[in-house]
């Protein structure tokens, strides 16, 4: 049973992370400053670590491997927000809305506590 549930979570890392990377291109070619850089070869883990700067010296940072994943977002180098785990992809998922509008995205729950990024709409 543990083996599965370590194959499933590093199958969910390595989607994300593909995920991230077409993030990435989708967030330069609309004129934001995005990048995506991986590590590992599979074998001895994975990651990756996703910088976008949403603008006036905000950014977010999500950093996936097979130990974790977590998201910081900050202002003027001041840390903001740091969330872990599902939560942290959740904020992510919230600021694709924001920064995408009119892209589908697939909709997932969003956090009931307050960010530095504005309501989604």
């Amino acid at each position: 049973m543990f083996l599965r549930l370590a194959e499933q979570y590093r199958s969910a890392v390595e989607d994300l992370i593909l995920s991230l990377q077409a993030l990435a291109v989708s967030l330069k070619k609309q004129g934001h400053v995005a990048t995506c850089y991986t590590c590992g070869d599979g074998r001895d883990g994975h990651g990756a670590s996703f910088v976008a700067d949403l603008g006036d010296n905000h950014m977010v940072r999500l950093l996936v491997s097979d130990f974790g994943i977590s998201w910081v977002e900050s202002r003027n180098g001041q840390e903001l927000v740091k969330l872990e785990g599902a939560d942290a992809i959740q904020e992510l998922q919230r600021v694709v809305l924001v920064l995408q509008p009119s892209t589908e995205t697939v909709a997932a729950p969003t956090r009931t506590s307050p960010s530095a990024l504005p309501a989604q709409p």
